[in-house]
């Protein structure tokens, strides 16, 4: 057996230094854990998907076009990438709980910056603002849970940790336009300011101190430390991986209600029902597909939901007209397997790389994440324009291109390996 200072050197697992690492819990000691990163979760989610429905809203508003619109979405998605990418050279220097509590304070300023915003610029600098917390954030969140649980548990709590995107469609989003309706627009964003500070405290109250990675951490300098984690080409793959299928979904995704709405003639107080049943199918499903890629293998699992995916997201970009039925089943369907794919992908990227390197390689594939997002809702605003009636054009070429770099990452899937624990 190599010997300790031989792992930390070469960066091979071995049960002495994951035993040395990370803190593995029993399944009762893991609920609190997991229902605290999952309350946060929602929190991230949701302060990124409240901007979605407001599209039509905030384009009449401030008189945006789609490319405009886009750039809100994507100024958010940019620099998630940009300070995850430097948040990684440090993130694996502090304690698990302290990091998350002070990412968590800064959304919630965040948001609160959101809800005070009076014109377009000063919107973006807040959007900016908020992804920069934000995309720092849900690495820590991915860490921790790779942190507090062992392999074979993993993809179950992954799923229960991403089951957050369900409560925000079926709790989040309808309470959120509701708040639109009632209010205005900020309003969301003030709720979320609050909900933030509520998770502070569960998360002070109910996280365990996490350091145990601070007992192998090394001192690098950025250079080699970038090269421990772009030089093993697992690694590689698994970005590849993440990329392409935030590329395939954030396409599509945040031009939705403004299609459903200027294309598909969906009324506005119809949308709250298509993020509620899409939300409530995905609350299942997404603890389904966790379960399904422990019994039966993160690799096959992915495959057999992403090929599935393929479908949806054809049918909801060459829709012309639908009843509002059809236009809330096929959107159900896309959010449950588009959403339902990344579970065992998240599961499986997790599992590529070793406990001592995990917090800074998620942070760096967060970033990853976030730029390929970003670059997906640019490219696929540039594509589509507008008529003088307001409906959206090319929506179907964007889905073709989203349904091949959804086959890519099947095939990128399985050259990404899990390293025994």
């Amino acid at each position: 057996m190599h010997d300790t200072e031989q792992i930390l050197q070469t960066g091979e697992s071995s049960e002495l230094v994951e035993l040395g690492t990370v803190p593995h819990f029993t399944p009762i000691q893991e609920r609190p854990i997991i229902a605290v990163l999952a309350g946060i979760h929602f929190i991230h989610i949701m302060d990124f998907m409240m901007l979605l429905p407001l599209g039509p809203q905030l384009m009449k508003l401030f008189e945006l076009t789609p490319q405009e619109f886009s750039l809100l979405i994507s100024i958010y998605a940019f620099s998630a990438g940009v300070f995850s990418f430097f948040a990684s050279f440090i993130i694996d220097h502090y304690n698990r709980k302290s990091f998350l509590i002070f990412l968590c304070g800064g959304i919630g300023l965040a948001t609160l910056l959101c809800a005070l915003s009076f014109e377009y610029y000063l919107l973006l600098l807040a959007r900016m603002v908020a992804g920069g917390f934000s995309g720092v954030l849900s690495a820590t969140i991915f860490t921790i849970v790779a942190d507090v649980t062992p392999a074979h548990r993993r993809g179950d709590a992954t799923g229960t940790v991403m089951s957050a995107f369900s409560a925000v469609a079926v709790i989040g989003m309808p309470l959120g336009i509701l708040l639109v309706n009632l209010f205005s627009w900020r309003a969301p964003f003030l709720f979320l300011t609050l909900i933030s500070l509520v998770m502070i405290v569960l998360a002070v109250w109910l996280l365990p101190s996490l350091h145990g990675h601070l007992k192998h951490r090394q001192h690098r300098h950025p250079a080699q430390h970038l090269r421990a984690i772009f030089y093993n080409r697992n690694h590689l793959y698994a970005f590849a991986l993440i990329a392409m299928l935030m590329f395939a979904g954030f396409s599509v995704s945040p031009f939705i209600t403004t299609y459903m709405i200027t294309n598909i003639g969906m009324s506005e107080v119809d949308i709250p029902y298509l993020y509620f049943c899409g939300g409530l199918a995905t609350f299942y499903t997404a603890r389904l597909f966790g379960k399904l890629s422990d019994q039966h293998g993160k690799h096959k699992i992915f495959s057999i939901a992403a090929a599935l995916s393929v479908f949806p997201i054809l049918m909801i970009t060459h829709l012309s007209t639908a009843s509002v039925l059809l236009a809330i089943a096929v959107s159900t369907l896309f959010m449950m397997l588009v959403s339902g794919r990344f579970v065992p992908a998240m599961a499986l990227v997790t599992a590529s790389v070793t406990p001592r390197l995990r917090g800074s390689f998620l942070s760096f594939n967060i970033s990853i994440q976030q730029l390929s997002a970003g670059i997906a809702s640019l490219f696929a605003g540039s594509i589509m324009s507008t008529t003088p009636t307001g409906s959206i054009l090319h929506y179907d070429t964007v889905g073709v291109i989203a349904a091949i770099a959804t086959v890519l990452s099947i095939l990128l899937a399985f050259q990404v390996h899990a390293l025994p624990e």
